[in-house]
């Protein structure tokens, strides 16, 4: 599976992003996809994915501002990213969990820089 992550860049505080990442390969469904993030000096940590179930899961911090979305036929997820604080300044990740394989797949990160 490669996965190819997009729509990074420069935003201001209390401004919006949208993030998208497009799969291809032996891709199962949305299920197991996700987004995480890498902050500068701290460990890589999920911002939101979605489980085995089709449950969506997402990080304290970025409820109520960051949304998920899942398109099975374009075997796309986007993030979008609203109310974006300093502190959401990292490398984003797209992720893929086959849980078939039990195989991880990642993207290559996108910078998202939120400064004024």
């Amino acid at each position: 599976v490669q996965l190819q992550a997009s729509g990074g860049g420069l935003v201001q505080p209390g401004g919006s992003l949208r993030l998208s990442c497009v799969a291809s390969g032996s891709f199962f469904g949305i299920n197991g996809m996700g987004w995480y993030r890498q902050r500068p000096g701290n460990p890589r940590e999920v911002v939101a994915r979605y489980t085995k179930a089709g449950t969506i899961f997402s990080r304290d911090s970025v409820k109520g501002r960051f949304t998920i979305s899942g398109d099975n036929d374009k075997k796309s997820l986007d993030l979008q990213m609203t109310n974006v604080l300093p502190e959401d300044t990292a490398v984003y990740y797209c992720n893929y969990y086959d849980y078939h394989e039990n195989q991880d797949y990642w993207g290559r990160g996108t910078q998202v820089t939120v400064s004024s």
